[in-house]
């Protein structure tokens, strides 16, 4: 006997609270929208809070992308595809092109987004203060009066240290000049993606409970000081081995037969629309 969902799994008035956070959190970009955040068939630290945003927002006119570190096959992306699928009826695809809703995990597409098109963000950890102050209710002051002295602080000890900031992933943005922003554990190569971007982006924290936006054409600025400025990850003078792909985030792989290092796209979705 087939086991009938709820289109979308989640109920319906389940569904109205999420979009009422995503409504205030576009309203005000940046700014953490606490939210009821539901149990799901899948572990948490897995991302129930990406999960929930795209289980809310999906409609049977749209077509699925998920994307876990930029791989459409890993085990995570599979079975967020199936749960999804199994209680809707869209699409699915691993070109980001055609697909209108894109659920992924510490990746953005490599081709530029648009307008008509939705990014959602599984977060682990929303709360860009939270290394240096571990009080919820601080960290919420702190926002208030626009006190990031201590993300600076964290900043400059990064310099002192080690001659360089060595955030690789996760690095702390500034939205509209006002609030601190974890653009979750994007590497900083994504960074520049979310500056006013045609696109829609949506950051869902489902452990933490907590929702929060990019709408499109939003001013987002790495953290970065004069003489230290921002900089990405440097791929000059390599190339994917597979696509021959340039200018793009790739991963180091080390094959252990030949013992070689190689690299290869980091989003697989492009590197199979370049080779086809």
């Amino acid at each position: 006997m087939s086991v009938k969902y709820n289109y979308g799994f989640l109920d319906e008035d389940s569904k109205k609270e999420i979009r009422r956070a995503t409504l205030k959190a576009l309203a005000i970009p940046g700014y953490q929208v606490p939210f009821a955040s539901r149990e799901l068939p899948i572990g948490r630290g897995w991302g129930t809070g990406g999960l929930q945003l795209t289980l809310s927002l999906i409609g049977k006119q749209d077509i699925l992308k998920v994307i876990d570190q930029g791989y459409d096959e890993s085990v995570n992306a599979i079975n967020l595809k199936k749960l999804i699928t199994k209680c809707t009826d869209v699409q699915t695809t691993n070109d980001s092109e055609k697909a209108t809703l894109i659920q992924t995990r510490h990746r953005v597409p490599e081709i530029a987004m648009r307008e008509d098109q939705i990014l959602i963000l599984q977060v682990p950890i929303p709360e860009p203060l939270r290394e240096i102050e571990g009080s919820e209710s601080e960290t919420k002051k702190l926002h208030a009066d626009s006190e990031y002295s201590g993300v600076w602080v964290s900043l400059y000890e990064d310099i002192v240290k080690f001659d360089e900031i060595t955030h690789g992933a996760d690095y702390p943005t500034l939205v509209n000049d006002r609030y601190v922003m974890s653009p979750s554990p994007i590497p900083r190569y994504d960074n520049n993606k979310l500056h006013m971007s045609e696109t829609t982006y949506l950051f869902g924290a489902g452990r933490e409970k907590k929702i929060y936006a990019l709408p499109p054409y939003t001013d987002v600025i790495s953290l970065a000081f004069e003489d230290f400025p921002f900089q990405v990850e440097d791929f000059s003078g390599k190339k994917c081995r597979v696509c021959g792909a340039k200018d793009v985030f790739l991963d180091e792989v080390y094959e252990q037969e030949s013992g070689e290092i190689f690299y290869q796209c980091s989003d697989t979705g492009y590197c199979e629309k370049r080779r086809g």
